[in-house]
């Protein structure tokens, strides 16, 4: 057999072997999906979707690209960053239920499932029709408890002390679909939204994968939800981030952590933004880390009886300003400056040169 010849019948036998290898792989995933996300907190369901190798992520949805940060440069969100740098079709529709470039690709892409981790644009029912196997979301709360955009804000600021992830089965209202699997983690006294979606966002992911595995082996069990304990989450509006000190010291903390980092104040004159606090006190003592609690022992003599909502009543050394309110302390422990990077709250005393008896007037 000459050279050419034994290289010919070589190929022949790799190229039969790539065909069988790519049957066994395609055999090996069961489920094609198509990824509808869009910022941080989808990025790990992504992730790990790519990696499991019984899914194929064929195709990701996600918001257009947006002016942010400084030079208004177009910036990709973090699920398309992710998806173009593992090679994927990446769809951005400004409306998807009325695109009809990206309507004909859903219906052509083969997927029997897509998922949706906070992408941000209501699904049709022409789109949620289209999977054999429907539309799956993974939703920052314990439904039905929060409802709506914004969850993981309005748990925190209603000083719930757990919340969760909920996949469900996607209809048509807002988040009303048949619920599949739950899971709960705790809000400690100090989470705000960037900490706690953090945690849920891994816990959403995990949750997930288990939820598509468990409807391939047609082991869940949808369950309705009762719409008479429901309770919603809507938009933040502008006017949620202002502060009120004649509330008690655990309400604003709760709005600064749950609305974080936005929250703002007036003080000598110009807007400030405070974004870390501590309430101080009997109830919250056994939540804070020991570097806090030893404040306990430091401010146990104070008096505000003669307090304004508002008023320094004292410096807690290496550690901020401490705060009167409508009921209680609070502890500054964070503030950012128009212009300026956040600082501790030490820095912001040091650098001010606060003094006792100064106001933090409302926000405005």
């Amino acid at each position: 057999m000459s050279d050419n010849a034994a290289q010919s019948t070589v190929n022949r036998q790799q190229s039969t072997l790539n065909r069988q290898q790519s049957t066994l792989n395609r055999q090996h995933i069961f489920m094609k999906i198509v990824f509808f996300g869009t910022p941080e907190f989808a990025v790990p369901t992504l992730e790990k979707l790519l990696n499991h190798s019984n899914f194929e992520v064929v195709a990701v949805v996600t918001q257009p690209d947006k002016r942010r940060e400084r030079g208004n440069q177009l910036i990709p969100s973090p699920v398309k960053a992710l998806a173009t740098s593992r090679n994927l079709p990446v769809w951005q529709p400004q409306r998807v239920k009325k695109d009809p470039e990206t309507l004909t690709l859903l219906k052509e892409s083969g997927a029997e499932v897509f998922v949706v981790v906070a992408y941000g644009q209501i699904l049709s029912q022409e789109i949620l029709d289209m999977p054999t196997l429907g539309c799956v979301n993974v939703h920052g709360s314990i439904l039905p408890q929060y409802r709506g955009a914004a969850p993981i804000q309005w748990c925190i600021y209603n000083g719930e002390k757990e919340t969760g992830i909920t996949t469900m089965q996607m209809d048509a209202g807002m988040d009303t679909g048949d619920m599949l699997l739950k899971a709960t983690t705790p809000i400690n006294l100090l989470d705000n939204t960037l900490t706690l979606a953090q945690r849920l966002s891994d816990i959403g992911s995990d949750l997930l994968l288990e939820t598509l595995l468990q409807m391939e082996r047609n082991s869940v069990q949808p369950i309705k939800q009762d719409n008479s304990q429901a309770t919603y989450a809507p938009l933040i509006k502008k006017e949620d981030y202002l502060l009120d000190w004649s509330k008690s010291a655990i309400q604003i903390h709760n709005q600064i952590r749950g609305f974080y980092p936005n929250c703002s104040v007036t003080f000598r004159n110009q807007p400030v933004k405070i974004t870390a606090t501590a309430p101080l006190g009997s109830a919250y003592w056994a939540d804070l880390p020991p570097e806090l609690q030893k404040l306990q022992h430091k401010l146990s003599d104070l008096s505000i009886k003669s307090a304004n909502p508002g008023e320094i009543v004292s410096i807690a050394k290496g550690v901020g300003a401490v705060v009167q309110t409508g009921s209680g302390l609070l502890l500054i422990r964070e503030v950012q400056l128009p212009g300026k990077r956040p600082q501790s709250g030490w820095d912001f005393v040091n650098g001010s040169r606060l003094t006792l008896g100064e106001i933090f007037e409302n926000g405005k």
